[in-house]
């Protein structure tokens, strides 16, 4: 017998169709309803609450209870950056989404990776703090140097804690194929976006509309830096 985790069983509950749409719908970090899942997943409600309760004795989801509502939504952000990696490895192989729909090319541009930002702004805001070795990378493990701090200090963004989050890590970028910044200071600098109006996420959907002021700011927080 092979010892340690039965990743086959985590495996198999990613590879029903109609489960996997569902976990990507709470990419979004939403909060949903079985109804809205189960339309997100193309199921009843009745398979659709069968999808759900194994999804959560899984590990995967969590609900909460809001008067007769129930919600689900990702039990973590571990669980979304799997998806993400996951994404990023089928769209290399070959095996993109069959209606990829009027947004997509806002999706790739900015959205939501649960809780921080991803696609092109955000894989663009982690190369640029590491040319200005505001982070150091060695893999997919980031650490914020002093510098940083300071620079992230100056912009009024903390890093959200979260139990054993760590303060910043990189996340494989589906649309990119590279990472963008993940871990408590990618969930400070969303909300930092969110807070002064210089985004918002499209409602019903993962991306992140910024407006012409926020495109200015992201411009001038995060340079372009050509390698030397």
């Amino acid at each position: 017998m092979k010892a340690g985790p039965d990743i086959a069983e985590t495996a198999a509950l990613l590879g029903d169709p109609a489960r996997a749409n569902m976990l990507l719908a709470l990419l979004s970090g939403q909060a949903l309803t079985a109804s809205e899942l189960a339309g997100e997943g193309g199921v009843s409600k009745s398979t659709a609450s069968a999808h759900l309760a194994r999804l959560e004795t899984g590990g995967l989801i969590v609900q909460t209870k809001e008067g007769r509502h129930r919600y689900f939504r990702l039990s973590g952000s571990d669980v979304a950056e799997v998806l993400e990696s996951l994404m990023s490895l089928s769209a290399r192989a070959g095996r993109p989404r069959t209606r990829p729909g009027p947004k997509e090319p806002e999706l790739r541009d900015a959205r939501v990776c649960y809780d921080h930002l991803a696609g092109t702004l955000g894989v663009r805001a982690l190369d640029s703090l590491a040319a200005r070795d505001l982070v150091v990378r060695d893999g997919e493990t980031l650490a914020v140097t002093e510098a940083g701090r300071a620079f992230f200090s100056d912009l009024g963004i903390l890093p959200e804690a979260g139990g054993r989050r760590p303060e910043c890590r990189a996340c494989l970028d589906w649309s990119e194929r590279r990472h963008h910044l993940a871990g408590g200071f990618g969930a400070g600098l969303l909300n930092h976006i969110y807070g002064r109006g210089l985004g918002a996420r499209v409602e019903g959907t993962r991306v992140v509309r910024f407006t012409a002021a926020g495109r200015r700011w992201l411009d001038e927080t995060f340079p372009v830096i050509e390698a030397a």
